[in-house]
């Protein structure tokens, strides 16, 4: 963020960001004036923008930058894509790994494009159940394969820190179309996304 040329609508909108942040340190009992704080809303406001520029990604557009026409009907796994992304409901960070299959019907993307896609709703203000959704959704629109397959697992510190503060739950999602939605197709899925190959 440090290395991008503000506009005058982003300068401003910092600047909002920041006063706010500072106000809400305030609220919290703080000095803001302490050395400690004194640059805490200008953090504050570069790590949320960072964490939250998935919102100026179009997931759709990134996958079709990069599609090529393959005779190709095999199920193509992309797994143990790190994901770090917000809780809408407490704001506060959720991570964990993502598994994205889909069996193409004619028209592959590159490998890194998925991780890109998982990247670009991660970075959103979300819900595990929705983002795992929306990236089926993606895959889907933008390749119209024969089938996508997401499955999520991720620890949410709104768990682990607040409220229940259980340290060592995982939460899993899952999302089929097309040919996952037969037992056997999702069956293998699943075997090659718990194995260890390497």
């Amino acid at each position: 963020m440090e290395n991008i040329e503000l506009t005058p609508e982003m300068a401003a909108r910092n600047a909002e960001l920041e006063k706010h942040y500072k106000e809400v340190l305030r609220l919290l009992g703080e000095d803001t004036s302490r050395e400690g704080l004194l640059k805490t809303p200008v953090r504050i406001t570069k790590a949320m923008q960072f964490m939250t520029n998935g919102y100026s990604l179009d997931p759709k557009a990134i996958l079709l930058s990069a599609v090529f026409h393959e005779d190709q009907k095999e199920m193509i796994i992309v797994k143990d894509i790190e994901l770090y992304s917000m809780c809408e409901h407490h704001l506060l960070p959720f991570f964990g790994k993502a598994h994205v299959a889909y069996i193409p019907d004619g028209r592959i993307t590159g490998l890194s494009k998925i991780a890109r896609v998982v990247d670009a709703f991660a970075r959103r203000l979300q819900v595990q159940e929705r983002m795992t959704m929306q990236i089926r959704d993606c895959i889907q629109d933008a390749l119209n394969p024969l089938g996508v397959a997401v499955v999520i697992e991720a620890k949410h510190m709104c768990m682990m820190m607040r409220g229940v503060q259980k340290q060592n739950s995982t939460t899993t999602t899952s999302a089929f179309t097309g040919e996952f939605e037969k037992q056997a197709t999702r069956s293998e899925f699943v075997k090659l996304i718990s194995a260890k190959l390497a």
